[in-house]
């Protein structure tokens, strides 16, 4: 017979984004109200879990905080128990410490472990499952880039976050005749970029799973001047690059486990574009961590919420070594291991592209 649940955690990873808070606060009242649980969280991520740093969860701990950014519990990208530094004989070196983790969690009698995060974040969650701890995932990333759900939370706030910052850009560029282009997250993924770029009337889209021909754009930038149009807005995805090129990485942070950190692509375009279009300004606006923090939107509110109650349902039934998941209008469940590994991109020939195309945006290929 399964053991009773009376204890749960809570933890978010990797990077933060808005609607953590809300599922923080749908799970808390959820279990507390419905199911009499005690609930905990465990700050800054992993790194909590391997520090036994942990704190108590209540309906007054998590009040009005629906739609604030961020996470009340703290969050870090760079600690993976199964591959985390620490220090021996004076030298930083890197082990595996997760029995240290389900020691702490069996310490603290906690019965169950709601793990918030990404690919990252849930490929540790699946590998604890793997050693016999109640896990249960909640996706979140901006890149809206995990398998098995329709959409991730935190996505639909950075791209209304972009749709405004494409706005904004629009009248300067009009008023200017200038190229102006904004340079949006993603990582590998490009539906930052290619949705903002719909709804902010982008003239031209460049996304990684799309590699570009700069003198297509070019084309773009030239056949609007004859149609009268003496400016043009362009919106790049971090990870885009052009043909027979290399995407752009602006830094290597090696205490990472997803050391490579991309950027820069934006002042790269600007900077080829220059030599090749003679009589516009090329201007480059970085979006960057905007993206991320600030008042969650209403749909990820929503989202969110649905998500912190499936997870705590999930819980009660036992369900574990699983990730709630949106498909189509219902929210249900897939199994970790199904998720990790596989990444969702864009496809070239996706219903939004051929969307864009249909109404003049070029992909620049």
């Amino acid at each position: 017979m399964a053991k009773e649940i009376k204890k749960i955690a809570l933890l978010t990873g990797g990077g933060d984004c808005s609607g953590l808070n809300a599922v923080i606060q749908a799970a808390v009242k959820t279990a507390i109200l419905q199911y009499g649980y005690e609930v905990y969280g465990y700050k800054f991520g992993y790194r909590g879990l391997y520090n036994n740093d942990l704190m108590p969860l209540t309906l007054e701990s998590v009040s009005g905080i629906l739609g604030r950014g961020g996470t009340i519990l703290y969050s870090s990208n760079k600690d993976n128990l199964f591959d985390y530094q620490v220090e021996e004989n004076g030298k930083m070196v890197k082990k595996d410490v997760s029995n240290v983790g389900v020691e702490n969690l069996k310490k603290e009698g906690i019965d169950a472990l709601v793990v918030i995060g990404g690919d990252g974040t849930l490929t540790s969650a699946r590998d604890f499952s793997r050693k016999g701890v109640n896990v249960i995932g909640v996706p979140k990333t901006i890149d809206n880039d995990l398998a098995c759900t329709d959409v991730t939370f935190g996505f639909n706030t950075a791209i209304d976050v972009a749709t405004e910052a494409l706005d904004r850009l629009h009248t300067t560029a009009e008023s200017h005749h200038r190229v102006m282009i904004l340079e949006v997250m993603g990582r590998n993924a490009g539906w930052i970029a290619l949705e903002s770029g719909i709804a902010g009337s982008a003239d031209v889209i460049l996304i990684p799973e799309i590699p570009y021909d700069i003198n297509k754009v070019v084309e773009k930038i030239r056949a609007r001047e004859e149609r009268g149009k003496l400016f043009t807005i362009i919106v790049v995805a971090e990870g885009a690059k052009p043909k027979d090129g290399e995407v752009v990485v602006q830094k290597i942070v090696e205490d990472s486990p997803d050391p490579i950190r991309l950027g820069g692509i934006g002042n790269k375009l600007a900077a080829d574009l220059e030599k090749l279009v003679k009589n516009h300004e090329i201007r480059n606006t970085v979006l960057g961590h905007i993206q991320r923090g600030g008042t969650t939107g209403t749909y990820d509110r929503i989202l969110s919420t649905r998500y912190g109650v499936k997870a705590v349902e999930l819980v009660a039934e036992g369900m574990f070594g699983n990730m709630v998941a949106l498909k189509g209008d219902t929210i249900g469940y897939d199994s970790l291991e199904n998720v990790i590994g596989k990444l969702k991109t864009v496809k070239p020939d996706d219903e939004l592209v051929n969307i864009a195309r249909s109404i003049g945006i070029s992909f620049g290929d």
